[in-house]
């Protein structure tokens, strides 16, 4: 996986508090105006709370409770906002009115809290025609405000519910009883031509979905803003460099820095590079073939599903088998230990290359095909983090096939050659045990990955992040060049394991794995079908975006189980290299930096989407990543 989705967002100028000259406030604390959903253009009745001199923000509340910050361009006045007349055709039954005109410059009814964005979104466009007289159909939004953890009834026939990304869907046929805690859009048919309700019922669905994929995207910053993409453009190649040049030396501690600068020659190999795009044509063409499921992804903006082929854990098996028989034939793989330096430069131009032409495709893709902050207008940081959510060749997806193929097996493909070389330069007849554990440990992580493919779909990188420099380079060299430092470090330094230290390190990666798997499958199940009933159990806090959030299980132990477990999987691979040099610590001091940075990512996202029911979800389950032991 990619820089940040392997093993893996957010600022803006305001007036100090110290300054001696108030701002001026154009709304107060109290009054009601009309404000911007976030990453729509539908406004609702909200109440102003207070203001944030220093971050020149308004916090309101919506009336379902939901409580946001928005500039003051994504307010309006109320008085602004004028409803249009009613229709001269009375309606069937008290309260209820006709469909009136379609135009986007109506605003919806207050009444429709931020909620209900998505039943919101269906506008009108046309005058009312005898034709349209026909359809004598409306629409009810029902709200009940989100505040308590609900059980989550597989047999209820409701929306979708998630924890922290999940798909959105309404059911329209889901009765009011039945759906407490939810916002529900039930169509009301009256007598008329079934075939005209049909169409509009279409033609207003298609409207709601241009609507959502039209929605301005956001533009907040994360690894450090416009400067911070520079830097990272810059460190993350030397980074790599220094630790390939570092895990070479004869005596790699801190103590011997700088590591000595190799000829500018040694860096370029045509046969490396070669080999290295033999190897990613060889994972392309184990991705096309028509071998494995065909996978749904997640709902885009726009409300389309692309299809993935998960046939991952058969490109592994494919490719053990062709670098058993290559061996078999006489092929040397210990030229990827001797031409470690080389191929990793030759996999750096490659994702260089890759980078510049996802950034420059990017400027045909539609706005709704963009992700969302990929898009500053800066080109070093919209070249970081990527533009085109799912870049695609036609059904070829890019990004998702850089996720999980080439780099995730290449890893394994390394370790195998760096066990061959171990044996060869210490004259053994096997691995040692130290390399023995690392090569299984990590071959049990890429395998678990692959097999579980799928569950990738509902990730960060792939719902969320574009693809650019920062995941191209994080999948094809930063994961199999810096994964494999354990591996590289053994080969010259094999470490002796008594059968206690052997039996304990087992042990702790085995429960480290069953932690991330479950807590992992658990948090996949229910974003693919949270009406599961082996999911009934389960707790959850209802959102104003009609999803929720997990409370229960696994994720009521701590926030993020995955990566607890994925913290201690980190500390069995670094264990089996002793304690006599930093650097095949390497991983698990960066995986815990990592895991902070998400964590902080993740907070500040789900506050900005979920608004008080993600506070409510954090006095629920108080610990973030290491629960508390008494």
């Amino acid at each position: 996986m990619g820089l940040c989705g392997q093993a893996g967002r957010h600022s803006s100028a305001g007036t100090e508090l110290g300054s001696t000259k108030m701002p001026t406030v154009k709304y107060q604390r109290g009054d009601m105006v009309m404000g911007r959903w976030p990453g729509s253009s539908l406004y609702y009745e909200v109440k102003v709370l207070h203001f944030d001199a220093k971050s020149q923000l308004y916090t309101v509340i919506y009336k379902d409770g939901t409580e946001l910050e928005l500039k003051e361009q994504d307010i309006k006045s109320a008085a602004g906002f004028q409803s249009r007349p009613r229709s001269r055709s009375r309606s069937r039954s008290p309260g209820r009115r006709r469909s009136r005109s379609r135009s986007p410059a109506r605003t919806t009814r207050p009444s429709c809290t931020a909620a209900a964005v998505a039943a919101a979104a269906i506008t009108e466009s046309t005058p009312p025609s005898r034709s349209d007289a026909k359809l004598k159909d409306s629409f009810e939004v029902r709200l009940i405000p989100p505040t308590k953890a609900s059980e989550n009834n597989g047999n209820k026939k409701h929306e979708k519910k998630e924890d922290n990304e999940p798909a959105n869907k309404v059911n329209e046929k889901s009765e009011p009883e039945k759906n407490q805690s939810r916002y529900n859009l039930r169509r009301r048919k009256d007598d008329g031509d079934g075939k005209a309700e049909v169409k509009a019922e279409q033609l207003e669905e298609k409207e709601a979905k241009m609507a959502a994929a039209a929605a301005p995207p956001s533009v907040s910053l994360d690894f450090g803003g416009k400067l911070g993409a520079y830097f990272w453009l810059l460190f993350l190649p030397a980074w790599v460099l220094f630790l390939v040049l570092k895990v070479n030396q004869e005596d790699p501690s801190l103590a011997n820095f700088p590591p000595p600068w190799p000829p500018l020659e040694s860096f370029w190999d045509a046969k490396a590079l070669g080999f290295v795009v033999l190897w990613i044509l060889f994972q392309v063409l184990l991705y096309i073939l028509p071998v494995g499921k065909l996978s749904e992804g997640m709902p885009l903006r726009s409300g389309e599903r692309l299809k993935y082929r998960t046939n991952g854990f058969f490109a592994m098996v494919v490719s053990c088998v062709a670098v058993a028989a290559a061996v078999q034939q006489g092929a040397d793989l210990t030229y990827i230990h001797s031409h470690f330096l080389q191929l990793a430069v030759s996999s750096f131009l490659i994702s260089v290359l890759l980078s510049s032409y996802l950034y420059l495709r990017s400027g045909r893709a539609a706005a709704e095909q963009l992700a969302l902050g990929g898009s500053s207008g800066n080109v070093a940081y919209d070249f970081f983090k990527g533009r085109e959510l799912n870049p695609r060749i036609k059904y070829f997806d890019l990004k998702f096939f850089c996720e999980m193929r080439p780099g995730l097996i290449g890893w394994c493909l390394i370790n195998f050659a760096l066990a061959l070389t171990e044996m060869k330069r210490q004259g053994l007849e096997a691995p040692s045990h130290a390399m023995i554990l690392v090569n299984l440990f990590q071959l049990l992580y890429v395998a678990d990955g692959l097999w579980n493919e799928e569950a990738i779909l509902t990730t960060m990188d792939l719902m969320h992040d574009g693809f650019g420099f920062m995941l191209a380079f994080g999948d094809l060299v930063w994961v199999p060049f810096t994964y494999t430092l354990q591996a590289y470090y053994l080969v010259s330094r094999p470490t002796p394991l008594s059968p206690p230290a052997l039996a304990a390190i087992v042990t702790l990666k085995l429960v480290g794995f069953y932690i991330f798997r479950k807590s992992n499958s658990e948090k996949n199940a229910f974003r693919r079908n949270p009406s599961d009933p082996q999911l009934s159990h389960l707790k959850t806090i209802p959102t104003a975006t009609g999803r929720s959030l997990l409370v229960s299980g696994w994720w009521g132990v701590v926030r993020h189980p995955n990566y607890l477990g994925d913290l201690l999987m980190a500390l069995a691979w670094s264990l089996p290299c002793g304690f006599s040099h930093l650097l095949p610590w390497y991983y698990m001091i960066y995986f815990i930096i990592l895991l902070v940075h998400r964590d902080s990512r993740d907070m500040s996202e789900c506050r900005r989407k979920y608004g008080s029911a993600w506070d409510e979800y954090c006095r629920t389950v108080r610990y973030r990543i290491i629960p508390r032991v008494y």
